[in-house]
């Protein structure tokens, strides 16, 4: 029992003061913005300087319509190239056909490009995008319904879509017999809207799981790839338009599942925390305040409208560094590694004559000559930590002797060679 036969529109193109306009490519343009939207979002969150997502798009968007509708061609090159078939169809993609494969890779290449003027990682933007882009693909195949396309094989489940036999002289409308559109027969599944909601789940199951993770290093991407080529395999597998097979089989199916393999090793060998990124010349001390002076200075460098400029490129943070600089203007120092530094040596003992505490015996010819050496006791209690100008002996200079050194000279030495003190010359003098 049917209890749904879903209607599809009988007109896909509109004209305005001359000009089409058409159901497919208003459906991408929403798409794009939705994306970009949701990009946005993201990316301010990270610490991106707001509306990067344009300059990103400006390079992504056409690289992946491109990349689209040649992944498309050279998956189907019957329609264009083969009996029947016209080359010049190539470059009208808002008949349809373009591959979803094709716009990620040309699209990668475009971000690519920005992210490197911008001077990003581009896995900040692939992280930022991952919700995003299956969004996007949902608006997007509301297109399909337009230009009844991409539908499934006959079904027999209480719902199905009604499919209009579309007129090939007059693009973007159904034939019309008697006045009205013709159907054709049965009922079939709508792969589109199934494509549609599955996206929808995807940019739902990724936002979730990024948000309790924090995925980095371009994992929150991966994660997307690998739902959504699950729901792309069966998905594939009820669709009845022309591509081209291997062993029976379509092609997308085995791109699928090549690409969900690729995409799952990736997910489980990169690792890393998600990250955060602060303008390449972000403040690391407070800045010194400016002296006062009596002469006005205005910089003449900065915009009109008082508006920011944008970072000439960004560094890598972690989310504490992130959010302290969030709240001071100012970048903290980075933690220092978990490597264990080397042990410090010990400070040293103090060697050398100011460390000595043993009396210091006067030894040698200095001991033996000049009327200090004849001091007895008073040379044997002196040590090395006295001042050095103490412990020379009075023979060294021309110094004259101390008063209370002549009584010491004439008592007389008590050395082995002890003799009388000689008179001090006039030199000693």
């Amino acid at each position: 029992m049917k209890l749904a036969a879903i209607p599809s529109p009988a007109t896909s193109v509109w004209h305005v003061l001359g000009l089409p306009i058409r159901a497919y490519a208003l459906c991408i343009v929403a798409g794009i913005v939705v994306a970009v939207l949701v990009m946005e979002h993201r990316l301010r969150r990270r610490g991106v300087a707001p509306w990067a997502s344009l300059d990103m798009a400006v390079w992504a968007v056409p690289f992946g319509i491109i990349g689209a509708r040649i992944y498309h061609v050279i998956t189907s090159p019957a329609e264009y190239f083969g009996d029947g078939g016209h080359p010049i169809r190539v470059f009208q993609i808002w008949e349809g056909g373009l591959g979803i494969w094709g716009a990620v890779a040309g699209g990668a290449l475009g971000a690519w490009f920005a992210a490197r003027q911008l001077g990003l990682p581009l896995a900040v933007f692939a992280d930022a995008l991952a919700p995003g882009l299956p969004l996007a693909q949902a608006v997007g195949r509301l297109g399909n319904w337009f230009n009844n396309e991409l539908y499934g094989s006959v079904t027999t489940l209480p719902w199905g879509l009604r499919v209009h036999d579309m007129d090939r002289s007059n693009p973007g409308h159904a034939t019309v017999i008697d006045g009205k559109p013709v159907t054709l027969p049965d009922l079939y599944h709508p792969t589109f809207l199934y494509e549609a909601v599955w996206d929808v789940g995807v940019a739902v199951l990724v936002y979730l799981l990024d948000r309790r993770f924090k995925f980095g290093r371009g994992r929150a991407f991966a994660l997307y790839v690998m739902a959504y080529t699950l729901g792309r395999l069966w998905i594939e597998m009820l669709r009845i338009d022309d591509a081209n097979h291997f062993f029976g089989i379509r092609l997308n199916v085995f791109t699928s599942i090549v690409v969900f393999l690729l995409a799952l090793a990736y997910f489980l060998v990169v690792r890393g925390p998600r990250e955060y990124v602060v303008p390449i010349d972000a403040p690391e001390t407070e800045p010194e305040p400016e002296r006062a002076s009596d002469v006005d200075q205005v910089d003449v460098g900065a915009s009109a409208t008082g508006a920011a400029r944008p970072p000439r490129a960004y560094q890598v943070v972690s989310e504490e560094r992130f959010q302290a600089y969030e709240r001071t203007g100012i970048l903290p120092p980075a933690e220092p590694s978990a490597t264990p530094s080397a042990e410090e040596p010990e400070p040293a003992t103090q060697a050398g004559p100011a460390a000595a505490t043993e009396p210091a015996a006067a030894t040698g010819p200095a001991a033996a000559t000049g009327p200090a050496a004849a001091t007895g006791p008073a040379v044997a209690t002196k040590t090395e930590a006295q001042p050095a100008a103490e412990a020379q002996p009075a023979s060294a200079g021309p110094t004259e002797p101390a008063a209370d050194d002549a009584p010491t000279a004439a008592s007389g030495s008590e050395g082995d060679d002890a003799r009388p003190a000689a008179p001090a010359s006039a030199d000693e003098r």
